[in-house]
């Protein structure tokens, strides 16, 4: 039996270094979903592009924002961490984030030094009050480094964010390209089944979090104002020969994306076979009692168009993270696969899902990609 495995492994490893050899394989999303796609996917010979949401209105990216009218780095920042090549000292560079109290000492106070050894203290909570007593200084704290870094490379290209991206793809050696959605700044809104409006992805993205009760359904997400389709973005759309949606929060990761204007018609316009990558769990004030299918239909519904193939995760949940979702009212994502297959020619359902961190639901990276890549005579 082992033995067997073992070889529909290896032929099903095979199937997708042939498959995905030399094909241009271009994702579409934002937030943390698309980073396991991205980070396995980078292990084969295949080109990558991530087009990433601009909408983010939340964090060190609000700030910069608002302090000097930037667009969003955040899902940028993710994307260029999951391709980044460049060893794990660059991938932390980019994800560090200053946060106030870094080390045991109290902020702006240096860590008693050894007795008898004035003045050779060299630890690393030393370094640490160091750096953070110099982002206090500089106005950083909360910020995300590799945000700053960013911003600082578009600085330096005169403004023009596309080549700050590519120096950074530069600096984190990256397998494949990250390409924003567009490079207007992009308001999402939201029209609520009790005929209020939200207007601000993170107001839509985290109303869930600030109330647990019952919450009206979002009718309809749209941009305040039209934003442009990024050339780049629509080239490489055109020319893809496969394109992943997902994961992510349905309204407020994917969505988003399909809303900015020539995304959808490119979608549409490619040959590329089109896979979505549903939910594990739903998320209260989004996608409260969504099925698979409920997924399907508005993914297909802003898209304007049939998907190709969809995964869906096999069902299967530890029980003590099941109770630890339910108190923030969110729940497994049911696979109703006979209604999901009248939606869709291909449906994939395997186990998809892995803890992390011992208490997060997340896809797994390697059989996730192994999922979307399977062969068409596993689909249901």
């Amino acid at each position: 039996m082992e033995h067997d495995q073992d070889e529909e492994e290896s032929q099903r490893e095979s199937h997708m270094r042939t498959h995905l050899f030399n094909k241009q394989v271009v994702t579409i999303g934002g937030g943390t979903g698309p980073f396991a796609v991205l980070s396995s996917l980078k292990r084969y010979q295949c080109g990558i592009t991530a087009i990433v949401t601009m909408s983010d209105s939340g964090g060190s990216s609000r700030r910069l924002m608002d302090e000097f009218g930037q667009l969003p780095f955040g899902d940028l920042r993710q994307a260029l961490v999951a391709l980044s090549r460049n060893g794990a000292l660059w991938r932390d560079v980019f994800t560090f984030r200053f946060q106030p109290g870094h080390g045991n000492s109290k902020v702006g106070e240096r860590p008693p030094e050894p007795e008898g050894y004035p003045g050779t203290l060299r630890s690393a909570e030393d370094d640490l009050g160091k750096l953070q007593r110099v982002a206090e200084a500089a106005g950083v704290t909360g910020h995300s480094l590799g945000n700053l870094i960013i911003s600082a490379l578009q600085e330096i290209n005169g403004g023009n964010l596309l080549w700050a991206i590519r120096d950074a793809q530069r600096l984190l050696g990256t397998a494949g390209d990250v390409l924003p959605v567009t490079l207007d700044h992009a308001t999402l809104c939201a029209d609520l089944e009790d005929n209020t409006t939200l207007c601000g992805e993170t107001d839509i993205d985290t109303r869930g979090e600030k109330d647990v009760g019952n919450l009206p359904a979002i009718r309809r997400v749209y941009l305040q104002e039209p934003a442009e389709a990024c050339e780049d973005a629509i080239h490489v759309i055109r020319r893809a020969d496969m394109i992943v949606l997902g994961p992510g929060d349905l309204y407020t990761s994917i969505v988003p994306n399909l809303l900015v204007n020539g995304v959808a018609e490119a979608i549409r316009a490619a040959e590329a076979e089109v896979v979505y990558v549903c939910n594990l769990m739903t998320k209260h004030g989004e996608t409260d009692g969504f099925r698979a299918s409920d997924f399907v239909r508005e993914i297909q519904n802003y898209l304007d168009r049939r998907l190709d193939r969809v995964i869906l995760h096999d069902g299967s949940f530890p029980d003590d993270l099941l109770a630890a979702y339910a108190v923030k009212q969110q729940f497994p994502v049911e696979a109703d696969i006979s209604a999901v297959r009248k939606l869709v020619p291909e449906v994939i359902v395997e186990p998809v899902m892995a803890v992390h961190s011992e208490s997060l639901v997340r896809h797994d990276a390697r059989l996730l990609v192994r999922a979307i890549f399977a062969p068409p005579s596993m689909a249901l």
